[in-house]
Order: C-alpha cells, then sequence, then structure tokens
C-alpha cells in the first residue's frame, strides 16, 4: 500500500538530482542513526529528549536549531511540552531522508550531549512514532479537494499526501482502490514505529482486544484491526528498499 509513496519519493529525487545530498535508502538511513539514539519513520529521522520544564525545552531547541545552522529550516521540525522535545529531520521535498540529514543527526546529537542531555528513540510514556491516516478511493482527485479543505492542509504534491501546514496533525494520504468496497471500513490508521519496538506495540494491541488481521508484509507492516474491526497498519521501514 506504500508503493506509490516510493514511487512519488523516487520521482522526486530525480527532480532534485542536482542537488548534492544524497536521498537514502530505508536499510541505508535506518543504521546510520540507530547508534545516537534516532529512529528512522519510513520518511524522516526522529529522536526525543526528556526535559524538566518549558524553559529547559527551549534551551535543548536552541540548541538544536544552532547545531543545525542555516540547515535548520529546510530540514529540522520540533515538537515540544514541559517533559519532552521531539526532533524531526527531513529533506524537505524530498519524501525521504538524505545524507545531509545524517551529518545534522550527529551534529545535533554532539550538542545535546555536550549539555548533557541524551537522544532516545524510546523515552518514558511513548518511542517517538509517526502517524498518517489512509483513504481508499475510486477517484482520488475527485475526493482529495474535500480533505484538504476540511482540514486546511495543504498538498505536498498534486497526487500525494496532504500535510497540516503547522506539522502537528497525522498527515493523509489516498491509495487507490481498482473497485467499489462497502463490506470494510475505507479509512485506516498508518502508525510507523521504531523497528525494535514494533513487537511490544502489537502485542500491546493485541492484549488490549485487538485482532491481527495479517502480518503477510511484516515487517514492513502488520494489519490489526480494534475488536469492531477499524484498522490500523503498525509499519517499520524494514523490507521497504
Amino acid at each position: 500500500s506504500d508503493s506509490a509513496r516510493l514511487t512519488l519519493r523516487d520521482q522526486s529525487d530525480e527532480r532534485c538530482g542536482d542537488m548534492t545530498d544524497t536521498i537514502l535508502t530505508e536499510s541505508q538511513a535506518s543504521p546510520a542513526v540507530e547508534d545516537i539514539g534516532w529512529r528512522y519513520l519510513l520518511y524522516y529521522f526522529s529522536t526525543a529528549i526528556q526535559v524538566d520544564s518549558l524553559r529547559d525545552a527551549g534551551s535543548v531547541i536552541q540548541l538544536a536549531v544552532d547545531a543545525a545552522g542555516p540547515d535548520a529550516n529546510d530540514h529540522l521540525r520540533v515538537n515540544a511540552g514541559a517533559d519532552r522535545v521531539e526532533l524531526v529531520l527531513e529533506t524537505r521535498g524530498r519524501f525521504g531522508v538524505t545524507t545531509r540529514d545524517v551529518d545534522l543527526a550527529h551534529a545535533i546529537t554532539h550538542a545535546l550531549r555536550a549539555t548533557s542531555h541524551q537522544t532516545v528513540p524510546h523515552p518514558a510514556h511513548h518511542s517517538v512514532q509517526a502517524l498518517a491516516i489512509a483513504i481508499d478511493a475510486m477517484d482520488i482527485p475527485r475526493v482529495r479537494p474535500f480533505w484538504q479543505a476540511v482540514l486546511g492542509y495543504d498538498a505536498v504534491d498534486a497526487a500525494s499526501d496532504l500535510v497540516d501546514p503547522c506539522g502537528v496533525g497525522p498527515s493523509v494520504w489516498f491509495q487507490q482502490m481498482d473497485q467499489p468496497r462497502r463490506e470494510r471500513n475505507r479509512i485506516h490508521f498508518d502508525l510507523a514505529v521504531p523497528h525494535d519496538d514494533a513487537d511490544a506495540r502489537i502485542e500491546a494491541a493485541l492484549a488490549a482486544g485487538g485482532l491481527l488481521v495479517s502480518d503477510d508484509r511484516a515487517p514492513a507492516f502488520w494489519i490489526l484491526t480494534d475488536p469492531e474491526g477499524n484498522e490500523v497498519c503498525v509499519c517499520t521501514w524494514q523490507n521497504r528498499d
């Protein structure tokens, strides 16, 4: 179900072929940052830093921005609270991460560790993760403008994701249907988790009453439902190259 999105990423790489940064495959991206406490979540790197206050969070953000330097605006995103700062690195417009993002992850980690802040993928409460909403549609160009309008989202590309302009809400993407389907949901969640957290997350979901529908494509993704049949795909970067 992610093949169309991967194709769009490849096309973006071709359009940006004159750029010096090289877009990375999944198997290249993940090990490039694992040992410094970051995780690859399908299309970007993410890490979390535990903090003691909003003032501390502000200091962490300033350190990350300074370490990223002139690349901060085009690569770095931040979500912050009084107990946690999440950092995201991606190369905007390329549907993935590049060698520059790897360099920035290392630079930011070095700057944070110098002040005794640690970059970790599995902080207290829950791991870093990425949530997307997938909508199955027969006529994507017809239904996509509705969702863009009602959510107030921005279009990434003429045929791809819709994203929250504030970078807070989940992205929305559209999956082409071959024929109408009435017997099951046509909207589901795609939840990207660190590859080393997937088993625990799935086990917790099953213990909470969920059902495993399919693991045919695992560890790329598992399809689960709640007790009433509402679907979620738990995804990792693995087996996607």
